[in-house]
C-alpha cells in the first residue's frame, strides 16, 4: 500500500462543490483528515479504492462526502449507493454521518439492519432512496423480497470489511457484489487489510488503488497502553481500583462472553452510576437506548463485546480497559481503536488498558509482536494482582521432567516471568 498523501490546507481544496462546503461548515468541518483528504479527491474521479484506516480517522466522511456529490435525487427513487457495515449500531452511526452532511440536500438516506420490523424499511424503500446503509443480513433480505432494487447503483462502499468477514459476512457480501452492476464503483475500507479482505478486493474490485491511512504502529502512537498481571478472580477488585484511580471521562470495558458482560454490568452498576452493557443477545431497542445514552453522556461506563464494538464511535472516551485479554490480535487494534479519536487538530489521545493473566503470557506477545510495541506494565499501589503464595509456590516447585511447552514457542513461559 502507499503511504497516505500530505493534508490540504482545506475542504475547499479538494474539488467539492460550494452546496457540499456549505454543509462541512454547517457541520463544523474545517480541516480534513488525512483519511478525508486522500481519499476523497480519488474516489471523486470514479477510482475503486482499498483504504486502509482505523475507526475515529474520519473514514466515514471520506466515502459519505464522494457519495453525496454524486447520487442526485430522482423520481424512481431507487438507491444510487449502497454501503455495508458490520453491526446495527454503525448503520445508524453512518446513517447519521450521511445525514448531517447531506444538509441543504434531498438526498434520502435509510439504514436497513435486523432487530427492527422489516415492513417500515419496506415502505421506505418503495417511497424512494438515494442511499442506503446496511448489515449484509438484511440487505440480502430485501434482496430476496424485491424491495431493495440493484440497477441503479452508481456506488458500493464495504466498511469495515475484516470485521465483516471476521463474524462470518463473506457468503452474504459475495451474494450482494454479484447482484451489483458490474460498471459501478467499489471502495472498501478496513482497519487491517489480511489476506481474505485482498482476496475479496481483487475479485470483486476493478484495479483498485490501495492507501494506508493506518499509523506506523497499529494502535496508535498516542495511545498510551499497559498491561496488568492479574489472577482471574482479581479482575473485578483491579477493575474498581483502576477506575477509582483513573476517573474516565468515559470508558469502554470489553469482555470476551456475552454472559460475562451482562455480570460484570450488574456487578459494578450496584455501586456506580453508569454503567450499562450491550451485546448482540440483547433487543434492538435495548442495544439504541443505550448507544444514545453513551452517546449524551448520561452512561459513563459501557461493558461491551467485540461483536458491537465496531459499532462504537464515541468521540468522549477516554479509557479502553480489555477486561479480558482479545483472542485475536486484530481484536485488540480495534479495541484500542475506540479512543484515540482524531480531534480538530488531527492529535488523538486516550489511554488503554488490559488485564492479563499469568496463563495468557504467549497472548500478551503476540499482541506485542502484531503492534510492533511493547506495552507496559502497570501496577495500582497496595494491590496485589498475583497472590504471593503461587509466585512462591511456582519458585519452590521441584523441577518438572521435560515435556511439551506451554504453548508454541514456548511463549507463556517467557511472559510469565516477566509479568510476575
Amino acid at each position: 500500500m502507499s503511504d497516505s498523501p500530505a493534508p490540504t490546507d482545506g475542504f475547499s481544496d479538494l474539488g467539492l462543490s460550494p452546496l457540499m462546503l456549505t454543509a462541512l461548515a454547517q457541520a463544523e468541518y474545517t480541516e480534513p483528515t488525512p483519511v478525508q483528504a486522500g481519499l476523497i479527491p480519488r474516489a471523486l474521479q470514479g477510482s475503486d479504492l482499498l483504504g486502509q484506516a482505523r475507526t475515529g480517522t474520519g473514514k466515514t466522511a471520506a466515502f459519505a462526502i464522494p457519495i453525496l456529490e454524486r447520487v442526485e435525487r430522482s423520481k424512481q427513487g431507487f438507491p444510487q449507493a449502497l454501503i455495508l457495515v458490520p453491526t446495527r449500531e454503525l448503520a445508524v452511526q453512518v446513517r447519521g454521518e450521511i445525514t448531517k452532511l447531506a444538509f441543504g440536500r434531498k438526498t434520502r438516506v435509510l439504514a436497513v439492519y435486523g432487530g427492527k420490523p422489516i415492513r417500515g424499511q419496506t415502505e421506505k424503500l418503495s417511497r424512494g432512496t438515494e442511499v442506503v446503509v446496511g448489515t449484509p443480513g438484511r440487505v440480502l433480505d430485501h434482496m430476496a423480497r424485491g424491495t431493495l432494487k440493484m440497477d441503479c447503483l452508481q456506488v458500493v462502499v464495504l466498511d469495515e470489511a475484516d470485521r465483516m468477514l471476521d463474524i462470518g459476512f463473506r457468503p452474504d457480501i459475495e451474494k450482494i457484489l454479484r447482484r451489483c452492476p458490474k460498471d459501478r464503483q467499489t471502495l472498501l475500507l478496513s482497519a487491517t487489510v489480511p489476506g481474505p479482505v485482498e482476496r475479496l478486493a481483487r475479485r470483486y474490485m476493478q484495479n483498485p488503488e490501495s492507501l494506508n491511512f493506518s499509523p506506523k504502529e497499529l494502535s496508535g502512537e498516542t495511545i498510551d497502553q499497559f498491561y496488568f498481571t492479574v489472577d482471574q478472580d482479581r479482575k473485578y477488585e483491579l477493575l474498581k481500583r483502576l477506575l477509582d484511580r483513573e476517573k474516565p471521562r468515559q470508558a469502554i470495558v470489553f469482555c470476551r462472553t456475552k454472559r460475562g458482560t451482562d455480570r460484570l454490568a450488574v456487578k459494578l452498576g450496584k455501586k456506580n452510576p453508569g454503567v450499562a452493557c450491550i451485546h448482540g443477545d440483547m433487543h434492538q431497542g435495548a442495544r439504541d437506548r443505550v448507544m444514545q445514552q453513551f452517546r449524551e453522556s448520561d452512561v459513563k461506563i459501557l461493558i461491551a463485546t467485540d461483536v458491537v464494538g465496531r459499532g462504537i464511535d464515541v468521540s468522549g472516551v477516554s479509557h479502553i480497559i480489555n477486561y479480558d485479554t482479545p483472542t485475536f490480535c486484530d481484536d485488540y487494534v480495534h479495541r484500542v481503536g475506540r479512543t484515540g479519536r482524531m480531534g480538530k487538530d488531527g492529535i488523538a489521545e486516550g489511554v488503554a488498558y488490559t488485564f492479563v493473566t499469568p496463563e495468557e503470557g504467549g497472548e500478551l506477545t503476540n499482541i506485542e509482536m502484531r503492534i510492533n510495541k511493547l506495552l507496559i506494565r502497570d501496577e495500582i499501589r497496595d494491590f496485589t494482582t498475583v497472590r504471593v503464595k503461587d509466585v512462591e509456590q511456582k519458585e519452590t516447585a521441584p523441577a518438572k521432567p521435560p515435556g511439551p511447552p506451554l504453548k508454541k514457542g514456548g511463549r507463556p513461559k517467557r511472559r510469565i516471568r516477566r509479568a510476575l
